[in-house]
């Protein structure tokens, strides 16, 4: 579970950076080992059985998909639906997969310890200004870009 939040993570930072949106749409809180994508990991935990939600029919219907194997390690049941995907996904998924596959608990949450997670408070949502400036962009396109996702936020 701690690894696939890593993986989105730095798979969105990515995405933000390059293509200006990021892959999962989700806020990330900085917790105590690192960023985690927030309705990702409440889906997570509904689908362990750990929430309120835990019985709704599309955490039923995630069920045929995935498994808990223990409380954190989880088992794909099934090969991914690739065309939920656009290529720029896949290309910085593949990125984040890389970046952290090899890397233990202790790695990835010392890894994910940078600038965006610094400058947030536990348990808050970090700022995508701050996960832009963490990739290395300039303050130029990060004012760009987050104007952008507010603009788009307006019309949903």
């Amino acid at each position: 579970m701690h690894k696939l939040c890593k993986i989105l993570y730095f798979a969105d930072q990515r995405h933000l950076s390059e293509y200006g949106r990021s892959i999962t749409g989700d806020t990330y809180i900085a917790m105590q080992f690192g960023p985690v994508p927030s309705c990702v990991d409440d889906i997570l935990k509904a689908l362990r059985g750990d929430s309120f939600f835990s019985s709704v029919s599309e955490i039923e219907q995630l069920r045929h998909f995935m498994v808990f194997e223990n409380r954190f390690i989880i088992r794909a049941l099934k090969e991914p639906d690739m065309d939920e995907l656009s290529g720029s996904d896949v290309r910085c998924l593949d990125y984040a997969i890389g970046l952290c596959k090899d890397k233990s608990f202790t790695e990835l949450t010392s890894f994910s310890h940078g600038l965006a997670w610094s400058n947030t408070q536990r348990d808050r949502a970090i700022s995508v200004k701050d996960i832009l400036r963490e990739a290395g962009d300039d303050e130029a396109y990060v004012e760009y870009i987050a104007d952008n996702l507010k603009t788009q936020a307006a019309f949903l």
